[in-house]
């Protein structure tokens, strides 16, 4: 072990730690579902097929690409957590404010909801030590 390295995964499996893996896994879908909504919000934008898919595409691509560099396991940039969780919120809560600007307010305040427990979730997994076996 004089390199560093462990038997051990660097990722919980599910038998290790079966909630951290549940709430990735939603965490997961609550993000493609978030550029979802901004694509459809960006597409109620225009007018004219062209310029709704452009609109559309170009609002889920920028938060794809802010989600990439800043808040992925894997991103580029590493921030520290505030600004981590500010990416978050911009692009989750992003995903919400666009699900409520095309008329649906409750699916809105619901995927806010579960936005903000499953990110409060995940950092209190990543906190918590694993368990020795």
């Amino acid at each position: 072990m004089r390199d560093g390295r462990t038997d051990r995964p660097a990722i919980p499996s599910w038998s290790g730690r079966p909630w951290w893996a549940a709430n990735e896994l939603l965490a997961f879908v609550v993000e493609v579902a978030a550029l979802a909504c901004l694509f459809r919000w960006g597409y109620g934008l225009g007018d004219g097929v062209l310029v709704q898919l452009l609109l559309g595409t170009a609002a889920a691509a920028i938060a794809a690409t802010l989600w990439g560099l800043f808040a992925a396991p894997r991103a580029r940039f590493r921030l520290p957590l505030a600004g981590v969780l500010a990416v978050k919120a911009v692009v989750l809560g992003g995903g919400a404010f666009g699900l409520y600007a095309v008329g649906h307010p409750a699916a809105a305040l619901a995927m806010a909801v579960v936005v903000v427990a499953n990110t409060a979730l995940a950092e209190t997994f990543r906190r918590r030590p694993a368990a020795t076996g």
